[in-house]
C-alpha cells in the first residue's frame, strides 16, 4: 500500500539509543536502539504488555528514561529547543475530544487558547483540516454525535491545526469496526503522502501495521525482536513474532 512521498519529507528524525525504564524494580523497557527517518511511517507493534505505551510516553517526552535518550533531529525529546522549534503533535487512544466543546471548538482549540490566530483565521483553519479527514461541515456537531471512527478523524484534525512535522498514533484503530479501521489507515497514509509528516504508530493491529508502514519494530518485554520492512518482518525466524502474526481461531481444535 505505502510507497514514498513524491516530494522532500517535512518530518522529523527521531533517535532512540539505549532506553532503558524500570517502575518498582520491574525492568519495562530494556535497553531499546531504534532510528524513524524523515517522512516515514513507523509502526511499533507487539502483544499487551509489551511496553509500547511506556516507550510512546518516552517518544514524546511524558516520561524520562533511567539510561539512553530520545533524540528529535539529534536533540533531546525534552529540551527547550525541540519544544519552541519542531511541532510534534499526538492522536490519543479514544480521541480525548472535550465533550463539553463541538468539534470546530475541539479542533481549533490550541490556536484559539494560545490566541494565535484571530477567530475568523481560526474558523478557516478548522473548516480546512475537517475537509481534509473526511468531516467537512462538521464543526457544529458534539463529539456525541460522532461515530468512533469520526471522533478518530477529528482528533487527527485537531493535530494537524499545528503543521505537524511528527504525529504519533495511540493504537489508531482501537475499539473501531473493520471499515472504520480501513478509513483511518488510508487518513494516516494520505497524510504522510500529502505533507510528507513523519508518523509513528502504536499499534497491535496486524493489518494497519503492514497496511502503512515502511519499517515495523515488534516489541515483546521490553525488547525489540524485530525491525525493518513489513516484508522483513513477515519473514522473521522469531517463533513469538510469527505466533503473534499468525494468531486466529481455529474452532475446530477448540471443539476436540
Amino acid at each position: 500500500m505505502h510507497s514514498s512521498p513524491s516530494h522532500p519529507p517535512s518530518g522529523l528524525a527521531l533517535r532512540v539509543r539505549g532506553l532503558r525504564k524500570s517502575f518498582l524494580g520491574v525492568e519495562v523497557l530494556k535497553g531499546l536502539d531504534f532510528e524513524v527517518r524523515p517522512g516515514e511511517i513507523f509502526v511499533i507493534m507487539g502483544p499487551s504488555g509489551s511496553g509500547k505505551t511506556v516507550l510512546l510516553k518516552h517518544l514524546i517526552g511524558l516520561t524520562r528514561p533511567d539510561q539512553g535518550e530520545v533524540l528529535v533531529n539529534d536533540r533531546p525529546v525534552d529540551s527547550p529547543e525541540v519544544m519552541e522549534k519542531f511541532r510534534m503533535a499526538m492522536v490519543f487512544q479514544s480521541g480525548a475530544l472535550l465533550n463539553s466543546l463541538t468539534v470546530g471548538e475541539n479542533v481549533g482549540l490550541y490556536l484559539a487558547e494560545h490566541r494565535l490566530k484571530t477567530p475568523a483565521e481560526i474558523a478557516l483553519i478548522v473548516a480546512d483540516k475537517l475537509e481534509v479527514v473526511g468531516l467537512k461541515g462538521s464543526e457544529e456537531k458534539m463529539p456525541s454525535e460522532l461515530s468512533g471512527g469520526m471522533k478518530k478523524r477529528a482528533a487527527i484534525a485537531r493535530a494537524l491545526v499545528i503543521e505537524p512535522q511528527l504525529i504519533l498514533y495511540d493504537e489508531p484503530t482501537s475499539e473501531l469496526d473493520p471499515l472504520s479501521s480501513v478509513v483511518i489507515a488510508e487518513e494516516i497514509f494520505a497524510l504522510n503522502q500529502r505533507i510528507g509528516v513523519t508518523s509513528i504508530v502504536v499499534s497491535h493491529d496486524r493489518d494497519l501495521a503492514f497496511g502503512v508502514a515502511d519499517r515495523i519494530a515488534f516489541i515483546n518485554q521490553g525488547r525489540i525482536l524485530a525491525i525493518g520492512t513489513p516484508a522483513e518482518v513477515r519473514a522473521h525466524p522469531d517463533p513469538l513474532l510469527q505466533e503473534f502474526l499468525n494468531a486466529s481461531f481455529k474452532p475446530d481444535q477448540a471443539k476436540e
